[in-house]
């Protein structure tokens, strides 16, 4: 377990898995240039890729962020027992998040914020739990904050959307409406300020919705990026697109404001994607930018 401090706020990993993904490189990348990314293997070998599968190693993992206020959990990965054949590497799984949520410190019962980045299978799948056949919010006292934009791109109740996507929807009913259903949710409506330091901001562009979270505490910042990358070869090639980015010239200029923002600022980026060691800083290298990762503060239990 590593934990990160921004000022007086400490910023925690919770681990649900790491390790390569379910396809190859040119499979995943969907504007990957393969001569340029071969230049990367140095770097990248072998803790952010499997050279032998031809596949990146990325994580999935929540951060857990503590301020004297607010006990928060950033996204909640793919969560146990959820029905996602098309997705192996997230399909049924019997993972102890909650074990080392609590091994962090904090009890479900104590998060007061939960927020998702966007609505994908592997940022939601912690938002509920299975109780007796019934899917219930897995933080009881929790609001479950993403934008108003992401649900109404997601709500399979559209049309014909549940036809057209059965999996689609069955994340939303299984991740997303118990927490609707119990008042817990509260749809965001453009930048949203949870108090005077962490500021939701729209990122649209991996999918319509998108947001990011950004983090200044006396000066020190940190911002949240979600799925606007997934791996840090992004952030030296940030027009590299995953086969995931669901408007595809919006999330280029969305990653490059990110990552300038970053460079101008000095905000550590916090991704939930990036395998060890996690998070990084980012300076600008030529026509992209270049991650330097930053250990973490704390490691251990």
């Amino acid at each position: 377990m590593q934990t990160w401090t921004i000022g007086s706020t400490t910023v925690t990993r919770i681990e649900e898995q790491v390790g390569p993904n379910d396809s190859t490189v040119e499979t995943f990348l969907a504007d990957v240039v393969r001569e340029r990314f071969d230049r990367h293997l140095p770097w990248m070998v072998p803790v952010h890729f499997d050279a032998a599968a031809d596949k990146l190693i990325t994580s999935n993992h929540s951060w857990l962020i503590r301020t004297d206020r607010h006990t928060i959990l950033l996204d909640s990965c793919a969560g146990n027992h959820k029905e996602r054949p098309w997705l192996p590497r997230f399909h049924q799984l019997n993972v102890p998040f909650l074990d080392r949520l609590r091994a962090a410190g904090v009890a479900p019962e104590e998060i007061d914020i939960v927020l998702c980045t966007h609505l994908h299978a592997d940022h939601v799948g912690w938002n509920t739990r299975l109780d007796n056949g019934r899917w219930v919010p897995t933080f009881p006292r929790a609001r479950y904050l993403f934008s108003r934009v992401e649900h109404d791109y997601w709500d399979p109740n559209v049309g014909d959307r549940r036809a057209k996507a059965p999996a689609r929807a069955g994340v939303y009913d299984d991740s997303v409406l118990p927490v609707i259903q119990s008042g817990q949710a509260v749809l965001l409506d453009d930048r949203h300020a949870i108090d005077d330091r962490l500021l939701v901001e729209p990122s649209p562009g991996h999918t319509p919705g998108h947001v990011i979270l950004k983090l200044d505490d006396g000066g020190e910042r940190g911002l949240f990026c979600g799925d606007v990358l997934h791996h840090p070869v992004q952030v030296w090639e940030p027009g590299w697109n995953t086969r995931f980015c669901e408007l595809p010239d919006q999330a280029r200029a969305t990653r490059r404001k990110v990552l300038e923002h970053c460079c101008e600022t000095h905000a550590l980026l916090f991704p939930t994607h990036f395998a060890a060691p996690h998070v990084a800083s980012v300076e600008p290298e030529g026509e992209g930018f270049r991650p330097q990762f930053v250990a973490a503060t704390k490691a251990g239990f």
